[in-house]
C-alpha cells in the first residue's frame, strides 16, 4: 500500500489524495493532506491571527468554512520536509494508545523541531464504533474554529467515558462547553452536519488506497500500520527525512 507518487516534493507524494482547491465528492473543498498546501504562501510568514478570534464576514461561504477546518488539522512548520498523515478513529482503542504514548514523542522530536508536519485524516469505523462519527464531527466543527487539536486531545482523553454510551450527544456537548469554543457557532455546525461530507471524503480516499484498519499512517508517502512502538516511527521518519530533497 504505497502511494504511486514522486518523492521529490510533498505535494507530489500526496497527489493521489487530490490537490488543493479541488472539489471532492459532492462539492466539498478538500484541501488537506495534500499539500502543496499554503506552504508556498505561508511558509516563511509569521502565523496569522486565529480565525477563531477574528470577526467573520457575514457572507462567508460554506466552502470557506470547510477549507478553514481542513487546514486546521495540520500542525507543524509549512516548510518541514516530511509529512506524517494520521488515519484514525476516535473510538479505536489502538488509536488512543498511539495518541497517548507515541504522538507526544513525535511532537517533541519532529513537529516542534520543524523536521515534520502532521495531518489528521478521519476514518470512523462505524460498524464497530457507533460513537465515532459524532466524535469526528465534533472535532471537525472545532477545526472550523481552528481548535481541532485541543478537541482531538479531549476526545481521546475521555474515550473511556463516551465510547459505550447509547447516545453520546449530551456528553459531547458537555465536553465542548469545557473547551475554548464559540458554542453557538459549534452547535450550528453540528446541527447542519456541515463536516459530514468532508469526513466521508477522507474515508473514501483512505479506502481507495487500501486502508482498512486504524491507526494507519503515511510517513513521507510510505505506510506504517498500527500503534507500533515509537522506535518504529522514529526509523520511518528518519528514513523519510534522509530521502527528502534538501531545503533551499
Amino acid at each position: 500500500m504505497r502511494l504511486p507518487a514522486s518523492d521529490q516534493i510533498a505535494a507530489e507524494r500526496f497527489r493521489l489524495w487530490g490537490s488543493p482547491l479541488r472539489r471532492a465528492g459532492r462539492g466539498v473543498w478538500h484541501l488537506l493532506v495534500l499539500v502543496t498546501l499554503v506552504s508556498a504562501s505561508l511558509g516563511a510568514q509569521a502565523p496569522a491571527a486565529s480565525s477563531a478570534d477574528a470577526p467573520r464576514p457575514a457572507d462567508e461561504t460554506r466552502e470557506t468554512r470547510l477549507a478553514r477546518a481542513d487546514r486546521a488539522r495540520i500542525r507543524g512548520r509549512a516548510d518541514a520536509p516530511v509529512w506524517i498523515v494520521v488515519i484514525s478513529d476516535y473510538q479505536c482503542p489502538f488509536c488512543k494508545r498511539w495518541h497517548d504514548e507515541t504522538e507526544p514523542l513525535i511532537d517533541r522530536d519532529y513537529i516542534r523541531t520543524g523536521k515534520a508536519q502532521i495531518a489528521y485524516l478521519n476514518f470512523p469505523i462505524t460498524a464497530s464504533h457507533p460513537n465515532a462519527q459524532p466524535a469526528h464531527e465534533l472535532a471537525m466543527c472545532a477545526a472550523e474554529q481552528e481548535r481541532f487539536w485541543p478537541v482531538s486531545d479531549a476526545l481521546f482523553r475521555t474515550q473511556g467515558e463516551w465510547k459505550s454510551l447509547r447516545t453520546p450527544r449530551a456528553f459531547f456537548d458537555s465536553l465542548a462547553r469545557s473547551l475554548p469554543l464559540d458554542q453557538p457557532r459549534l452547535q450550528r455546525c453540528l446541527a447542519a452536519g456541515e463536516m459530514r461530507e468532508l469526513i466521508a471524503a477522507d474515508l473514501d480516499r483512505a479506502q481507495r488506497i487500501g486502508v482498512g484498519s486504524t491507526p494507519t499512517f503515511l510517513i513521507g508517502g510510505r505506510p506504517v500500520i498500527g500503534a507500533q512502538p515509537y522506535d518504529a516511527f522514529r526509523r520511518a521518519i528518519e528514513a523519510a527525512i534522509a530521502a527528502a530533497p534538501a531545503r533551499p
